[in-house]
């Protein structure tokens, strides 16, 4: 019995110095070994596309920012903002505000962007989520700032005013593409990833500026 048990030492002993003799895997090896998991555990249904499990290179740094936990040079938050801004573009028709009635159903619709919704379905904005909009809505996210009286507090009296063009500017491009003003913004970019139509972030604007929306009274 003894001379098992020194025997299952010895294997024992064997396989504990070929694990520590095995080099451990490199970051890129242990990053590629990522990849090729995720690959194979995710198939495109619906709205759901294979695009979500390669992010863009600027998901990949704020992502890569979040688990070090070691914040972005400047420069290259810098750069990520400039890539951003020039994205957007003003809307095609000239007009940037619609209905805010209709931003209102956008605003709290969560419809979209899961393996369930049908391709050419409409996506809400699922605003509520994150935002405070208006004192009627009894439940809210907090993780983005209230917007609850938005256009009221920046003075937008006239949206259509010479006065109000820098606010209506920086909100249609935050809803186009929010990463344009904060480089690892968690805010969706609708606009820049077709999240939204450009009618639907039209009716948001109304929301969010139009003196009689609720947001503003």
């Amino acid at each position: 019995m003894n001379r098992i048990y020194a025997l299952m030492g010895v294997a024992v002993a064997t396989a504990l110095l070929a694990a520590c003799s095995t080099p451990m895997p490199t970051r890129a090896e242990l990053d590629q070994l990522t990849q090729d998991i995720i690959a194979r555990s995710f198939r495109a249904e619906g709205q759901a596309k294979l695009d979500r499990v390669h992010p863009d290179e600027d998901n990949r740094l704020c992502a890569e920012s979040d688990i070090t936990g070691v914040a972005l040079d400047p420069k290259m938050a810098q750069a990520i903002e400039a890539r951003n801004l020039a994205t957007i573009q003003p809307p095609t028709d000239g007009k940037f505000l619609g209905d805010w009635k209709q931003g209102e159903v956008i605003a709290q619709s969560g419809a979209g962007k899961t393996w369930t919704d049908k391709e050419g379905s409409v996506n809400g904005g699922n605003c509520y989520n994150c935002h405070q909009i208006s004192q009627e809505e009894l439940s809210y996210g907090t993780l983005g700032p209230s917007l609850y009286n938005y256009g009221k507090i920046r003075g937008v009296a006239n949206p259509s005013s010479a006065d109000a063009k820098p606010i209506v500017d920086y909100t249609w491009g935050k809803l186009q593409n929010a990463r344009a003003y904060n480089a690892c913004s968690n805010m969706p970019r609708f606009g820049h990833k077709g999240i939204l139509t450009e009618a639907q972030i039209q009716h948001l604007m109304a929301l969010l500026l139009d003196p009689a929306s609720p947001v503003n009274r």
